[in-house]
C-alpha cells in the first residue's frame, strides 16, 4: 500500500538501538544545517553512549516529491 502526504509528515523520528547495550536511543538534540539536513544526537538511557547522525531533509525526500507528482486539483 502507497504512503499518503498524511503518513509521510507524522512518520516518528526513528530510534537506534544503542550499539553497546541494544537498548532504544532517546532523541536528545536536533540541530538544523545550512544544506536543509538536520543532525541529530541520541544518547542511551541505560549505558549514556552518545550517537550522532545526520539525516536528509524529510521533505526533500523522494517519497514526498513522488507523492507532489500526483496531486491535481479537483475536477
Amino acid at each position: 500500500m502507497p504512503l499518503s502526504l498524511t503518513d509521510v509528515m507524522l512518520l516518528p523520528i526513528e530510534r537506534p538501538r544503542c550499539v553497546r547495550c541494544r537498548m532504544r536511543m532517546s532523541l536528545a538534540n536536533i540541530v538544523p544545517r545550512p544544506d536543509r539536513s538536520e543532525k541529530r544526537t541520541f544518547e542511551c538511557p541505560k549505558c549514556n553512549f552518545i550517537e550522532t547522525r545526520v539525516v536528509p531533509d524529510p521533505i526533500r525526500s523522494e517519497e514526498i516529491n513522488r507523492l507532489a507528482d500526483n496531486v491535481r486539483p479537483p475536477e
